[in-house]
């Protein structure tokens, strides 16, 4: 089970000043890394060129989860046995994916959710606290799963599990659908505790106050219209 093939997939938007580093630093522990760059309007690309990474691109910005939509779908007929989803912004930790991919191998599990909240420590500011927990309190009564943390960009996938994973909300809503789709598609999950680098650049480029109202609008859109 070990020697299944992993691939990553980084959803990329603007990130030129940080992303080389996350990606040779990903390359160190796998292999196989797939970035998807949506849209970019500065040279995020241009800075992993001589990488040995797969690049895809979106000509315009269509938003985080069509970014991973893209990358799943390409890395699964590249003959992807386990699948991870990365952000592009360096706040995640490489180290970290073993520790999800771990009950995905020891059929524990068929979907591994990092977690921030798991375990004590972490540093987000109080802010981005309340704004998360926003979020994952809409979850827990939209879908009556115990979820701990709804926007964590760090996932890790069987590839039957990834096969049913068909993201139709583009934007930052595609964390919140995730959620549905496990429920729906009875996958069995698990939350692994994961650390998040804060940065001022992490931070600078994460989410605000509107993008948590303009992803609950989505939502109850989506909801109503069902």
């Amino acid at each position: 089970m070990r020697k299944m093939t992993v691939f990553v997939v980084v959803s990329v938007f603007n990130e030129a000043p940080v992303l080389r580093g996350v990606i040779e630093e990903l390359l160190s522990l796998y292999p196989h890394v797939v970035v998807v760059d949506d849209g970019s309007t500065d040279e995020s690309l241009k800075t992993v060129e001589g990488l040995p990474i797969f690049t895809l691109r979106h000509l315009v910005n269509r938003g985080q989860g069509a970014a991973l939509q893209t990358g799943i779908a390409f890395a699964m007929e590249k003959g992807a046995a386990l699948l991870v989803t990365f952000d592009g912004d360096g706040q995640h930790d490489p180290r970290d994916i073993e520790k999800l991919l771990t009950p995905i191998r020891s059929g524990e599990a068929e979907v591994s959710l990092g977690s921030r909240f798991l375990e004590k420590g972490s540093r987000l500011p109080l802010f981005r606290r309340l704004l998360l927990q926003g979020g994952i309190l809409f979850t827990r009564l939209s879908t009556g799963l115990p979820i701990t943390d709804t926007h964590n960009g760090l996932r890790a996938f069987s590839r039957e599990a990834a096969s049913k994973i068909n993201f139709t909300m583009d934007r930052m809503a595609h964390a919140s659908e995730l959620f549905e789709i496990l429920q729906k598609e009875k996958l069995r999950y698990r939350e692994v505790p994961v650390t998040i680098r804060y940065t001022s650049y992490s931070l600078h480029k994460g989410q605000s106050t509107w993008d948590l109202f303009r992803i609950l609008g989505s939502l109850l859109e989506r909801s109503f219209l069902k």
